[in-house]
């Protein structure tokens, strides 16, 4: 039986309560705090003032803990629109700002597909989304538009986690290597790049994201007219 089928431990009169929401509110505060390497069932039950044993009849493991963190994130990632292109760009925006919130989501999601209830809420909102789009068509499309953001988020939050660690912003780690760039790119070796840099327009991220999107909705629409 997984997590979600199983019962909590009925209610007992001890001093401090607990419940299986709990555990995870706590975990996910310390997780938006410094991380997943600050979860585990020992610190959870030192935030919650329990001890640790009482942990485990709600929860077995650090996996199903971390299961039950990224279906309570999926519960705010509900997308909106009419037609599939309407809610897939939804659920691509939805799901970037929930990464934006919890920078750990981004460890969390591309594995195995979740299967928590507000995980199949989700999809099934997609999914209903996706009607007079042939049936094996659905997942692909789905799948595509999923990997587009699961790669673009975990790009800029490795860019946040880079930022982090060095000291440096975007500008800063640009302008103390900008001198090399110049050196190498004068050399004419790349060409094609140095014309991309020298010329074409320098997007934000929230440019980029929207355009790399636009991009890939385009040629799923025109595959699918076809």
């Amino acid at each position: 039986m997984v997590v979600w089928e199983r019962p909590e431990p009925p209610e007992r009169p001890v001093p401090a309560p607990l419940s299986r929401e709990m555990i995870v509110q706590a975990a996910v505060r310390l997780a938006d705090a410094d991380g997943l390497a600050a979860v585990s069932l020992r610190k959870v039950a030192a935030a919650l003032d329990v001890g640790p044993m009482r942990l485990y009849g709600y929860i077995a493991t650090k996996e199903e803990l971390l299961d039950l963190m990224a279906d309570a994130v999926h519960a705010g990632i509900r997308p909106t629109g009419d037609g599939w292109r309407e809610v897939l760009t939804s659920l691509a925006e939805i799901t970037r700002q929930a990464v934006r919130r919890h920078e750990w989501f981004a460890d969390l999601i591309g594995g195995r597909p979740s299967l928590g209830p507000n995980a199949l809420a989700k999809g099934e909102a997609v999914v209903s989304a996706m009607d007079g789009v042939d049936v094996d068509d659905v997942m692909p499309v789905v799948s595509a538009v999923d990997a587009y953001v699961i790669g673009a988020v975990r790009r800029e939050t490795a860019e946040r986690r880079a930022e982090r660690s060095s000291g440096l912003d975007k500008e800063q780690w640009q302008r103390s290597y900008g001198p090399y760039l110049q050196r190498t790119l004068a050399t004419g070796r790349y060409p094609a790049l140095a014309t991309v840099i020298r010329d074409a327009a320098h997007l934000d991220a929230d440019e980029t994201f929207r355009r790399g999107l636009d991009f890939l909705l385009d040629g799923i629409g025109a595959c699918l007219s076809r």
